[in-house]
């Protein structure tokens, strides 16, 4: 019975292996479509930690100017936020 449940966890890890490598370049190609802005998400809907918290989900406001949030590109000053400006040593943004 042992040998049994082994291979069908080992082949349950494969199929999850299989969707999470086709799911990886999708998230990619999603940022290249998208950008950070600033001051835009609601309360608990922020998608990145800041100074004040480490992760996503943990903005205690709506529109707080620190906390950001992904959108398509160029809607961000439409929506009434900041575009996260580019660190200059990388190029990345700092938020």
């Amino acid at each position: 019975m042992k040998h049994d449940e082994l291979i069908r966890s080992a082949i349950a890890g494969l199929l999850a292996l299989g969707v999470a490598s086709v799911a990886v370049p999708t998230a990619f190609a999603k940022d290249a479509d998208t950008e950070k802005c600033l001051g835009v998400a609601k309360k608990g809907q922020n998608d990145c930690g800041t100074a004040a918290h480490s992760c996503a989900g943990q903005s205690t406001k709506d529109n707080d100017p620190g906390e950001w949030k992904r959108v398509a590109k160029g809607t961000c000053e439409k929506l009434g936020g900041k575009i996260a400006a580019a660190d200059p040593k990388d190029g990345k943004d700092k938020k």
